[in-house]
């Protein structure tokens, strides 16, 4: 199994140039792949499986009637990134992280960005993501964001662009850490002969980005990681990052509020607790605030947060700019806040809630892939040139019943990376989510999970649509020393 017969199909190949070349930087792993004896490239592709079973790296997909308990499929052949497209995406990252903040702060409180018309009022406040309840709210630092995993996807001309921002409660890192230490041992040779960036610190990072945004006057804060429990879809991920940081994982029954405060219950008693690091949904977090019905979240948490007695990260709010049809503003957000034009753009967007962009989707939807504002996972999707009539005609009569509900965009072009399908390698469409944390700096983790679409000609990436994912390797620069390259 080797890349003599590799075809990239017209796609832009992440790893083979259109020359049936190696890309640069690229040439050390695929001389590794082709050197291998006959059948050795499968082998290793079954050990890297075989480890994912005996850890017990899962996530769950609801209603699926085999069981929800999967194993995110893993491909053992890399995604290179090079080290200049990397310093490209970190620079544009952190401009746009930046920006979304200054929106959110904006939007629950001065509302400057409204009063000024860059963006439709009526289509902001109407968003189900905006949350009444977080007017007023002020975080310590002036940090709403403190993680985020914002997707980004490469066109046939070799452009990045950005795909959707995840604000609220981004998953898919612990793959990434988990995917790192298994390339490490699957092509040792090629990782330090290109100089592969580390990705092994993002537990201190993070822990750092949690500390700084500790409330005022706490200089040792007590952290914890908030998870829904067991039967989320991510509680691998909470419990692996718990382990990570070195902090407590608690459930919403661990909890209480006391003359002002959270505490965490304990075998020694209560502990005040100073920032929280929620995997649960706003809606969730506080029955007396949001869902009274709520048995995730912790009575009273949101004015302790509101006082300033804990620290909520992602706070509360933040998934307004989750909302693709505000989403589509982002140009001008980055315009309006930082004086910069945006250095990632955007995929082109439609807003289906305005008339004449409504028209033309629903003049072309076999050629666009239309999307719900307030879903994700792939789901609440039409794929125009991969759906039939029937489906585009169920499409076209929700948008007309709720244009405010969806957005719609080109079919792109997505870049594909060489992939194992059985004896065999072949392209398969990708996709790319680095994580970025915001604390006294932002920092972009060089890398990210890069998602696959393995089945052959599909554009979902996602896991809850049968996607699996890669190791994202960076390459590093020349000033890198050899004690980065070691501990990565």
């Amino acid at each position: 199994m080797d890349f003599c017969k590799y075809d990239t199909a017209g796609f832009y190949d992440e790893l083979i140039g259109p020359d049936g070349k190696p890309r640069p930087g690229a040439a050390a792993l695929v001389q590794q792949i082709n050197e291998l004896p006959q059948k050795d490239l499968r082998r290793r592709q079954k050990a890297a499986e075989r480890v994912l079973h005996q850890q017990g790296i899962t996530f769950s997909v609801y209603g699926d009637k085999k069981g929800t308990e999967k194993i995110f499929p893993f491909d053992i052949l890399p995604r290179i990134v090079p080290a200049r497209d990397w310093e490209i995406m970190e620079r544009g990252l952190k401009q746009r992280i930046k920006a979304l903040n200054l929106f959110i702060d904006d939007i629950y409180n001065d509302q400057k960005i409204l009063k000024d018309n860059v963006i439709p009022k009526s289509l902001v406040l109407s968003s189900d993501c905006y949350l009444k309840q977080c007017v007023g709210l002020k975080p310590p630092q002036g940090i709403w964001i403190h993680i985020t995993g914002t997707d980004l996807v490469r066109d046939a001309d070799g452009a990045y662009y950005v795909l959707e921002d995840n604000l609220r409660c981004p998953s898919g890192i612990s793959y990434v850490l988990q995917n790192r230490a298994i390339l490490k041992r699957t092509f040792p040779n090629a990782f330090q002969t290109m100089r592969t960036r580390p990705v092994s610190d993002y537990g201190d990072h993070l822990y750092e980005t949690l500390r700084h945004c500790a409330p005022v006057g706490v200089d040792e804060p007590n952290i914890i990681v908030l998870t829904p429990g067991i039967y989320n879809s991510a509680y691998y991920e909470h419990s692996f990052l718990a382990q990570q940081m070195g902090v407590t994982l608690a459930q919403g029954s661990d909890l209480t509020v006391i003359d002002g405060e959270v505490k965490l219950r304990t075998t020694r008693g209560l502990e005040r607790v100073d920032v929280i690091y929620r995997r649960i949904d706003d809606e969730f977090l506080d029955p007396k605030i949001f869902r009274k019905d709520s048995m995730l979240g912790v009575p009273g948490i949101i004015d302790c947060y509101r006082n300033g007695t804990v620290t909520l990260a992602n706070a509360p709010g933040t998934g307004i700019a989750d909302d693709k049809a505000v989403y589509a503003y982002a140009p001008q957000i980055i315009k309006y806040y930082l004086d910069e034009d945006q250095i990632l753009a955007n995929v082109p967007t439609y807003i289906c809630n305005d008339e004449k962009q409504r028209s033309h989707v629903l003049a072309n939807l076999e050629s666009m892939v239309v999307k719900a504002v307030n879903l994700s996972g792939g789901y609440g999707m039409l794929i125009g040139p991969a759906s039939t009539k029937a489906e585009r005609d169920s499409f076209a009569e929700k948008i007309k019943a709720n244009p405010r509900d969806y957005i719609a965009q080109p079919t792109l072009s997505l870049s594909r990376s060489p992939t194992i399908v059985g004896e065999r390698i072949e392209g398969r469409h990708v996709d790319l989510r680095p994580y970025i944390l915001y604390g006294e700096s932002i920092f972009v983790l060089p890398g990210g999970l890069t998602r696959v679409a393995l089945t052959k000609g599909s554009l979902v990436v996602n896991s809850s649509q049968g996607g699996g994912s890669k190791d994202t390797w960076v390459l590093g620069g020349d000033e890198r020393s050899m004690k980065d390259i070691l501990s990565a």
